[in-house]
């Protein structure tokens, strides 16, 4: 499981969040860190951490790892959690000591068992990946609960995908909205759409389009290309906000510029209809192309067609062809028939009866009406 360290990016910045003990005012830093020293000497555990926070970051004193490693360690075998803490942090990150998970483990087990919430969050991504330890998603579960109770974030995220998912806790959606709400609550911007999923569907809570589209637009705010593409479906149809077709372009362009195929078909068919945005075909190509090339059946179907008629771009029946066929293999029946039809007149195909009602017959299996009468067409004419 990837750890998501929204606290601590770096391993200064984390000792810095978890254990620097505030300095008592009108010292320089030198003068905080010779304090620091003369009481770890005597064994004063808090001030062993920062003094050894001092040698990590730097502060007051030459930086080193290794004399960073030494103090936090005299501290951790005292019982300090921060010391603890930062240990295995050092053992992980295999700052002024060999790399080694199953040390860093030790000590942010010890650290947890104490109560420090971060370290109850990484001893049970270290349960989540098996690493340093026997993999239990059972184990992983328990410290995520226990981090997610204290707030972290990324506890609460992984803790509701287990519930999502039924992995080492019994599946329950209600649990799932629970921690996704409260992760959602803390900006996430992906649980924020995952909340907004459940209201979209009722899953786990009581379904709400206002709700959804709510959470959709706190997501999409964030940059979140799903949300922002789920938010464009919502003014679309009017779901949960006022129907308006210029926002449902303005959040499909968002997405579409990230990449999302969905927005950029849809977007493409905005373009194409001049529905909230400027009519044009050569932007609803420029769109299905990108859409196309990831595979979107809908924009390959529509990107075949404006090649067949010559809308937004230069007709080309091999082109059309080459793009109907990849949306009729993924199953479009609009493109089955198209298909269908070029190799029946021969266009950007050799003829083939044969093959003509091959694609036909798909498309008719699926509803095609159209796709009948051109059969019954090609039959009449045989």
């Amino acid at each position: 499981m990837k750890r998501v360290r929204f606290v601590a990016l770096l391993l200064v910045c984390l000792w810095g969040a978890v254990s620097v003990a505030a300095p008592e005012e009108g010292l320089s830093p030198a003068e905080q860190a010779a304090r620091y020293r003369e009481a770890a000497e005597q064994g004063d555990a808090e001030a062993q951490n920062n003094l050894g926070t001092c040698y990590a970051t730097g502060e007051g004193v030459a930086q080193s790892y290794e004399e960073a490693l030494k103090w936090f360690r005299k501290s951790a075998e005292q019982g300090y959690a921060e010391a603890q803490f930062n240990l295995g942090l050092s053992y992980y990150n295999g700052r002024g000591v060999e790399r080694s998970d199953a040390e860093a483990v030790k000590w942010y087990r010890k650290a947890a068992e104490q109560g420090i919430a971060q370290a109850q969050y990484e001893v049970g991504v270290f349960y989540a990946d098996g690493e340093g330890v026997e993999q239990s998603y059972e184990e992983a579960a328990k410290w995520f609960l226990k981090a997610a109770e204290q707030g972290v974030l990324e506890a609460q995220f992984n803790l509701a995908l287990y519930y999502q998912k039924g992995q080492g806790v019994k599946q329950s959606y209600e649990e799932a909205a629970k921690w996704w709400r409260k992760a959602a609550e803390q900006g996430n911007a992906q649980a924020q759409t995952n909340l907004a999923f459940y209201y979209d569907k009722g899953q786990g809570v009581k379904q709400s389009d206002e709700e959804a589209a709510k959470w959709y637009r706190k997501a999409a705010e964030q940059g979140d290309a799903q949300a922002q593409t789920n938010l464009a479906l919502c003014y679309t149809s009017g779901q949960g906000v006022k129907q308006s077709n210029a926002e449902a372009a303005k959040w499909f362009r968002k997405a579409a510029e990230q990449g999302v195929a969905q927005a950029q078909t849809n977007l493409g068919w905005q373009c194409y209809t001049g529905q909230g945005t400027a009519q044009s075909y050569e932007e609803a190509v420029k769109w299905w192309r990108k859409a196309a090339e990831q595979g979107d059946l809908l924009a390959q179907c529509n990107l075949g067609m404006c090649y067949l008629y010559g809308e937004g771009v230069r007709r080309s029946d091999k082109e059309a062809v080459k793009w109907l066929r990849k949306a009729a293999e993924q199953g479009d029946a609009q493109a089955q028939r198209a298909l269908g039809a070029c190799y029946a007149y021969g266009r950007g195909v050799r003829r083939s009866t044969e093959q003509a009602k091959v694609w036909l017959r798909k498309a008719i299996e699926q509803g095609d009406r159209e796709a009948g009468g051109l059969l019954l067409e090609l039959q009449a004419n045989e």
